[in-house]
């Protein structure tokens, strides 16, 4: 498994590349955000569980989002999980 850091969740924003935030919602949408953490429970992100056809996957309140569990080891930030399904 590569590695993961765990990004918190501060006033709605996401510092997921050195002085770049994005807004938490963004998250659900990218590839990197492997999992995201509600209420100190890890949960697939809405990208993964989307991407991985996880039917029974539970849906998820970006806003209720405390930390983003993200894979991007090479500090590419944000990339849409639409260019991949698409």
């Amino acid at each position: 498994m590569s590695e993961v850091r765990r990004l918190p969740v501060v006033r709605g924003r996401v510092e997921c590349t050195p002085g770049g935030a994005v807004t938490v919602d963004r998250c659900g949408f990218c590839v990197h955000s492997a999992r995201v953490v509600v209420r100190g429970k890890e949960l697939p992100s809405p990208a993964r569980a989307y991407c991985s056809r996880c039917r029974d996957a539970e849906r998820v309140d970006m806003e209720k989002v405390e930390a983003v569990v993200c894979d991007d080891q090479s500090g590419e930030g944000f990339r849409s999980i639409a260019n991949i399904i698409s």
